[in-house]
């Protein structure tokens, strides 16, 4: 049966010489679909560019429901980014956020709120200049849609405990937060996104909560790995 939905491109993996499986979140949930003759065929209608990550699409396929590959058989670019395209840092920012929406997102069931979530924030990072610290508030803020959202309660608190997810006055066994990254990790917890450029941080602090962020995942996902662009984000951004 088909349906239609948005989706947003998470990942595209080739598949022998001519084929694409493509990873897409859509507003039915995490769906995977095999894309034949798509990187061969010149006549075919639907094109390995519309499969860039995190493009956002309209997809009219055939979904089995059985977690196999689904079909597509028409797409159409949903919101075509304006400044995305042509912008070295937000288009690193568009790699690195992709990778971790990939090793993060499992569950292959309907999430509304998670999917909306992800598509204004990207909508917001394509209209804004000021964008520095957007990966950081989108990964905290992805936090709350994973189940591992930090408790926001005892904010004065002298540490914050990475593994249990709060704040505390007990110093942490290991992965804790303290001094000037706790200051600046409950500056990012208090804000929301038209508030970034209330933030005053250099590379340096970027780089600490960015890690701190990084690993706080690696702590509550298990099989969540160090995203490989991480080292050409922290370059970009440093």
């Amino acid at each position: 049966m088909l349906s239609t939905t948005k989706a947003i491109v998470l990942s595209a993996i080739k598949y022998s010489d001519a084929d694409l499986i493509v990873k897409c979140y859509t507003q039915l949930g995490l769906k995977s679909y095999l894309l034949k003759r798509v990187l061969k065929s010149k006549k075919a209608k639907i094109k390995a560019a519309y499969f860039q990550p995190l493009t956002h699409l309209e997809l009219v396929a055939k979904h089995n429901n059985k977690g196999n590959l689904n079909f597509i058989k028409e797409v159409k670019i949903n919101y075509p980014y304006k400044t995305i395209p042509f912008d070295i840092a937000k288009q690193t920012m568009i790699l690195f956020l992709s990778e971790v929406l990939s090793k993060s997102i499992h569950e292959e069931e309907e999430n509304n709120l998670l999917f909306e979530y992800i598509e204004t924030a990207l909508i917001w990072l394509d209209t804004n200049d000021e964008v520095a610290n957007f990966h950081l508030l989108f990964l905290l803020n992805l936090t709350r849609h994973l189940g591992f959202y930090p408790e926001k309660e005892n904010t004065d608190a002298l540490f914050f405990d990475l593994e249990e997810g709060r704040f505390t006055n007990s110093i942490p066994r290991s992965n804790g937060v303290t001094a000037e990254n706790l200051t600046h990790l409950k500056a990012l917890l208090g804000i929301n996104f038209e508030g970034l450029n209330s933030l005053k941080f250099n590379g340096l602090i970027r780089q600490s909560i960015l890690d701190i962020l990084v690993h706080y995942f690696e702590l509550h996902l298990p099989g969540f790995q160090k995203p490989k662009s991480l080292a050409i984000l922290k370059t970009v951004f440093e």
